[in-house]
């Protein structure tokens, strides 16, 4: 005896219903003003009773379209990639989209190995968190030739649209804050620039503000997000070689400004009273870590929101020419900045 019902088909309705194929595919349809108040009623009744439900996935390749859009995560343990999800989600649900997430782990085979999937299971459009993103991915994702939107990157020689931050801005009124607090040497940290661009734009801003303000010390430094021995001895270095000066560390993204409160306590080091912290992205602990932390709060769900919208355009046609879509950032000022 088998276990398991087997799925009743449109042939099992039409029969439960006596009638046929074509009469229930109308009703499926949405064209139940061409049938009969009775034919409708036996329909209706026998789709109850079979407990029937049409493949969507079926409907739609008849029709050539899944509704399905891929997404493509660099890390979807970084609490900025988990908003941005939450706003891609919202904006699918509202459109009548269904999502296919794919958290590459900053791993190249699993891009590799999600582009092939993602066709396969004839997507719509993609939207990409490329941060983490290598070369090889990046080409593959060239070659697709699907509706896509990049999230907070753009890629050299590739014309796509793009949803993010306002890198300049963001950074800008971060290092102004730094200096209108009277930090006298001021240090940059990221993970390693690389290729990209969020990253260079940053630094690029932090620079050039303090073009403008002689007499502070600037630096930068580059650290892996889990090398915690090399990020160690960058504060500790830093701060030995400013000894008293007020002095300050804007941390480039979240995941990084996490690892740079754990250095500063093993080193023990306060953030308000012995050095400065601000850090990008907003954290849910920021506000309860001792004095608090300064952090350039991105408008991560909105942005979300924004890539979904701006790729379903692209799947219905629209002709506009590519761009960038810059949200600005809002800092919310905490303790470890303070005089």
């Amino acid at each position: 005896m088998n276990g398991k019902a087997a799925r009743p088909t449109i042939s099992d309705v039409a029969k439960a219903a006596k009638t046929g194929k074509t009469s229930v595919s109308r009703y499926l349809n949405g064209e139940q003003n061409a049938l009969s108040d009775d034919l409708r009623g036996r329909i209706e009744r026998a789709i109850a009773e079979l407990d029937y439900r049409p493949s969507q996935m079926a409907r739609g390749l008849k029709r050539g379209r899944t509704r399905l859009i891929g997404l493509i995560i660099a890390d979807i343990t970084n609490p900025y990639s988990v908003d941005v999800l939450s706003g891609i989600e919202a904006a699918c649900r509202e459109k009548g989209f269904t999502p296919l997430v794919c958290n590459t782990n900053n791993e190249v085979d699993q891009e590799l190995h999600y582009l092939d999937l993602l066709r396969s299971y004839q997507v719509e459009g993609i939207v990409v968190n490329a941060v983490g993103m290598r070369e090889e991915g990046l080409n593959r994702l060239q070659q697709s030739a699907l509706p896509m939107v990049l999230i907070d990157r753009k890629i050299p020689d590739f014309a796509c649209d793009m949803v993010g931050l306002d890198n300049i801005q963001a950074a800008t009124t971060a290092t102004e804050h730094l200096i209108e607090q009277g930090f006298e040497a001021l240090l940059f940290l990221s993970e390693p620039l690389g290729m990209v661009n969020t990253r260079h734009e940053r630094l690029r801003a932090f620079r050039s503000t303090l073009d403008r303000h002689s007499g502070i010390i600037a630096e930068n430094a580059e650290t892996p997000l889990h090398e915690a021995e090399l990020i160690d001895n960058t504060l500790r270095e830093f701060h030995s070689r400013h000894r008293g000066m007020r002095k300050a560390v804007i941390s480039a993204n979240g995941a990084l400004t996490l690892q740079v409160a754990r250095a500063m306590r093993r080193l023990g080091l306060s953030w308000g009273s012995d050095i400065g912290l601000l850090g990008f992205d907003e954290l849910e602990w920021a506000e309860l870590a001792g004095v608090g932390i300064t952090t350039l709060k991105q408008p991560t769900w909105q942005i979300g929101y924004a890539a979904l919208e701006q790729v379903v355009r692209r799947i219905e046609g629209t002709a506009e020419t590519v761009h960038e879509q810059l949200f600005s950032g809002e800092l919310i000022v905490r303790g470890s900045t303070s005089r």
